[in-house]
């Protein structure tokens, strides 16, 4: 490594010595202000030490990391959510008992795991990333160690995040044998040579699409999604339902498309069958639930369904629609997790229907951010949802990706129910809850959420602007 790789290293050295410095904090004073100072201190200047990079991407650190054009978009995404969670989290935590600053700095591994993904170019770095990303998972999603559901949840996503981890390392070991390379554009080089033809080879393959389905919650690997989703707190839901999916989605999507892997039939039809599933299923589950985070769980199911139509386009097109999906849905999902979040209090979730009976005639501004995030989720139009869902079915229709889109068209029309369930009950006359008053910081959040969903809905040009010159990887 030289001069060079250590300026591009410095978004990961900011987020990865912001935990330490507040470690050493702690060990002066535990003022959760500091804390939370310095946390969002670091997240800005990570996020604005990504625009030095300028014109000389795309640059590889070593064989392990590299900063493109996409990786430098996602970082830029992840960071940004991340601050917006943490934002998020501060309303939330002054009502709990739990130790505040720790969670701050295993956010931020769980942040520096998942900049690590989209970066990744080697086994290595991938596996780095991704154990980084859910040994803090683990920790977060059992913070509110007093309930028993945060313990079950906990309990649940480390077994399963556990055997999740073996068939990819089991995957990446096929792999590595039958090539003896780790590094992607190596293992690409090849299998131009020698493709998919050996049976070892594929089942390397597989079993790393059973790990990368499990962290992604795809059908038939998601049934521990809606107990950790109902059990984590909201701000820990908002972070694995948008930015964890997110980092593996972007992973995955360089993953198969530098190896070319979409060019082989048998892998055309595994993800079509598990796309498929997922819609159906996620959508299907969330039609009897009266838990808005189990809805919410089933329907992220979904979504990554519809988004694993952009994995067989084999285009740019594809990538660019993948892209500003999985924007669109971490900025919509983060409204939707943020309403949960900021009317939760020390002793309950706002999480169940009944909760939210004519919440309207309490806080007007929360519903409205909140029937906006269900609309854009159920894809309305001048939504960021509508784009989205428009753009995967524009590249899926010039990939002749025909049973794809008509089972995207379909469960979107399923999935309207549900949607519309929640925003009806909204406005239904009752006497809501009291919940608590929302703090400054979280007042940001919804502002800037909602303001993301209309812009990417009515403007969505700029985004494809910025990935104009994009050509591969």
């Amino acid at each position: 490594m030289n001069q060079a790789d250590f300026s591009y290293l410095v978004p990961f050295i900011i987020i990865a010595g912001a935990p330490i410095l507040m470690m050493l904090i702690i060990t002066l004073t535990k003022n959760f202000r500091i804390l939370y100072g310095l946390s969002l201190g670091a997240m800005i200047l990570a996020f604005i030490s990504l625009f030095f990079t300028g014109n000389s991407i795309p640059h590889h650190v070593s064989s392990l990391l590299v900063l493109d054009q996409f990786s430098v978009v996602f970082m830029m995404v992840i960071i940004l959510a991340s601050l917006l969670v943490t934002l998020l989290s501060y309303n939330y935590l002054q009502y709990q008992e739990s130790e505040k600053g720790e969670y701050l700095i295993v956010l931020f591994v769980a942040v520096l795991g998942s900049i690590i993904l989209v970066s990744a170019t080697h086994f290595i770095s991938f596996f780095l990333g991704i154990e980084t990303l859910s040994i803090a998972l683990f920790i977060l999603i059992a913070y509110r160690k007093i309930h028993s559901h945060a313990i079950e949840a906990g309990v649940k996503y480390f077994v399963l995040a556990s055997v999740s981890s073996a068939f990819l390392l089991f995957g990446m070991g096929l792999i590595y044998a039958n090539t003896g390379e780790m590094q992607f554009e190596k293992i690409a080089i090849a299998l131009h040579s020698s493709g998919f033809s050996t049976p070892v080879l594929l089942a390397g393959f597989g079993m790393m699409l059973v790990g990368l389905g499990f962290k992604l919650a795809l059908v038939p690997f998601h049934t521990w999604t809606p107990d950790v989703y109902q059990g984590a707190p909201a701000p820990v839901t908002a972070f694995i339902a948008t930015i964890s999916k997110g980092a593996v989605m972007a992973f995955l999507l360089r993953f198969l498309y530098e190896l070319d892997a979409i060019g082989n039939k048998k892998v055309i039809l595994i993800i079509t069958i598990i796309s498929v599933l997922s819609m159906f299923t996620g959508n299907f589950l969330a039609l009897r639930q009266q838990n808005i985070k189990r809805i919410l769980a089933y329907s992220s199911i979904a979504n990554l369904g519809y988004l694993l139509v952009t994995l067989l386009t084999g285009s740019d097109l594809g990538i660019q629609a993948a892209a500003f999906y999985l924007i669109s849905y971490i900025i919509t999902t983060l409204a939707a997790f943020g309403v949960i979040g900021l009317l939760s209090g020390k002793d309950y979730e706002a999480e169940n229907l009944t909760d939210y009976k004519g919440l309207f005639w309490k806080r007007p501004w929360v519903v409205v951010v909140f029937t906006l995030a269900l609309l854009s989720l159920a894809g309305i139009p001048i939504t960021s949802g509508f784009m989205a869902k428009f753009y995967i079915v524009f590249a899926g229709v010039n990939a002749n990706l025909w049973l794809l889109v008509v089972s995207l068209i379909l469960n979107s029309v399923i999935g309207l129910y549900y949607y519309l369930r929640i925003i009806t009950t909204l406005f239904t006359p009752a006497n809501a809850l009291k919940f608590p008053v929302i703090s400054i910081p979280g007042q940001l959040v919804l502002f800037i959420t909602a303001t993301g969903i209309l812009w990417l809905g009515i403007f969505p040009q700029w985004f494809f602007e910025l990935f104009s010159g994009f050509s591969g990887f």
